[in-house]
């Protein structure tokens, strides 16, 4: 193990230097800040083993600090230091869950018992969480071999996600290495799975089959569009089920949960072509077939997504549901500000569908900016970026504004995305789409065995544009390259987030129902 890495947020930490300088000779890595503002920044691109706060500081006071590193991170283990020995003071900590408290003036053998202390505690803790993975490891690794159905796939996927985001704080990474190749193994059985059942659960010829994206709104929106409440509907592109858990405490602040569900994405797992089934209630193809004037093909120019609004309205005429909707799409800070703004207004509508951008523009600027790559080189560092974002976005402060006005709420996506790490070599021509996950196109010539392919386009429901034309998908954490400038591409591209193909972070995304405490 190395440092152990201390946090110590005071207003005076000037004065505090002899003890800072005791700890170090002792060996500990020591970071301060003057306020609470600059220590939750902190928190959330760096970790830490263990947080000094001044229970008394001006701006965001000791207790407020705490209590959103709680949110964010409940096992993070704080020791409260406080001038006072009010008991309401100490009350308020404890409720919050605080590791330990010292009262001012400190001297560095208390500092050091505490330290001691805690994070022998912490260890405890640790080692439990992993010795409980290891009972489940077994269980979990008997289930793949089951031949589980849609459900309990997405129960593989929660219990995935569930002992990731536990053990990662753990820091063991003999550990965390077990867990990843039980998840590759997981994929690599999950992969074979779809490859089975894909085209069947179209195809409907067979009752047991999951929820999909074209059948997402007619199973579980249009039902709650009986009640006369306005309900709002945001979706959040490229959220990862992983992603929806680490906003999910801060969320729960204003909201509780009342049902979290998992949901299968379509192939391509694309905005084109997920959402536009989502928002319209059909596969790309029928919706080329009943609204072409709504389906932009790959080959020509222009965005993909333009008519979500009119697709949506389309579902509602169908279903009889005449109801006055709105939708809005937010791509940028000022949109998310003007919507925040204009909240009040929407309130006379059954219903309002907001989709956010961000989270697919962040997984896209990974890949193109340098700072964003850094900050995001791996699983927890793109979460604790998300949440980051998330805290900080006009998508928080609409939901705390919602939350307000009583209204129930609904959180999904349209697809989520994986991180890419093997190169795999295709050849095609000038009209093969850009995706890294899939490919569209004449004549592909590829040779991978971790290749789905679609030679009839139209039994996955998708458009045929030349008699020659297929789909080919990745699968588990492959992406597509051409052999021109074949090792720049891999280098720029390899462990960057992408989705459009075949894995359980890619195909199983939340559908979150909330109501307002």
């Amino acid at each position: 193990m190395g440092k152990v890495k201390i946090l110590w947020v005071d207003d005076e930490i000037d004065l505090l230097r002899s003890q800072i300088l005791f700890l170090e000779q002792k060996g500990y890595d020591v970071v301060t800040s003057n306020n609470g503002d600059e220590a939750l920044d902190l928190i959330s691109i760096s970790s830490f083993d263990i947080v000094f706060l001044d229970e008394n500081m001006p701006g965001l006071s000791g207790l407020e600090t705490l209590d959103v590193i709680k949110q964010r991170q409940p096992n993070l283990p704080v020791v409260m230091i406080t001038k006072s020995e009010e008991e309401s003071i100490m009350d308020d900590a404890i409720g919050s869950k605080i590791s330990d408290y010292l009262i001012k003036p400190v001297n560095p053998n208390q500092i050091l018992l505490s330290l001691k202390k805690t994070l022998d505690d912490k260890k405890l803790i640790s080692e439990k969480s992993m010795h409980s993975y290891q009972m489940e490891f077994r269980s979990i690794g008997m289930e793949l071999n089951n031949n589980l159905n849609y459900q309990e796939w997405a129960e593989i996927y929660r219990k995935l996600t569930r002992w990731e985001l536990e053990l990662e704080r753990s820091k063991d990474q003999g550990i965390l290495e077990v867990l990843k190749m039980q998840k590759d193994e997981a994929n690599q059985v999950f992969i074979k799975f779809v490859e089975k059942n894909y085209l069947d659960w179209l195809a409907a010829k067979t009752d047991d089959r999951p929820i999909m994206s074209h059948t997402l709104l007619k199973e579980k929106l249009l039902p709650l569009l009986d009640n006369p409440e306005p309900l709002f509907f945001l979706l959040i592109d490229n959220l990862r089920y992983d992603q929806w858990k680490a906003i999910q405490p801060l969320i729960e602040e204003f909201y509780r949960v009342e049902n979290d569900e998992i949901f299968y994405s379509i192939l391509p797992s694309t905005t084109q072509y997920a959402r536009n089934a989502l928002f319209s209630g059909l596969m790309p193809l029928d919706i080329e077939l009943k609204y072409p004037k709504y389906w932009t093909r790959e080959s020509e120019k222009g965005s993909k997504n333009q008519f979500e609004s009119e697709l949506l309205g389309e579902l509602l005429k169908r279903y009889g549901k005449d109801i006055k909707y709105s939708y809005h799409k937010i791509l940028n800070l000022n949109a998310g500000r003007k919507l925040l703004e204009n909240l009040p207004n929407l309130m006379s509508n059954r219903l309002n569908v907001i989709v956010y951008n961000f989270v697919d523009m962040l997984s896209h600027a990974r890949t193109d900016m340098q700072i964003i790559q850094e900050l995001a080189d791996d699983e927890p560092a793109y979460r604790s970026l998300m949440l980051s974002w998330f805290e900080h976005s006009s998508l928080f402060d609409v939901i705390k504004y919602l939350s307000k006005q009583k209204l129930k709420l609904i959180i999904t996506t349209d697809h989520g995305s994986v991180r890419v790490q093997h190169p795999v070599k295709i050849v095609g021509d000038r009209e093969t789409n850009s995706n890294l996950r899939y490919k569209h196109g004449r004549n592909l010539n590829y040779d991978s065995k971790d290749i789905f392919t679609l030679s009839r386009p139209e039994d996955g429901f998708l458009s045929r544009e030349n008699v020659s034309t297929s789909f080919v998908f990745c699968k588990k954490n492959n992406f597509f390259t051409y052999p021109n400038n074949y090792n720049h591409y891999v280098n720029l591209y390899k462990n960057t987030f992408q989705h459009g193909g075949i894995s359980i972070e890619e195909l199983l995304i939340p559908f979150i129902t909330l109501s307002p405490k």
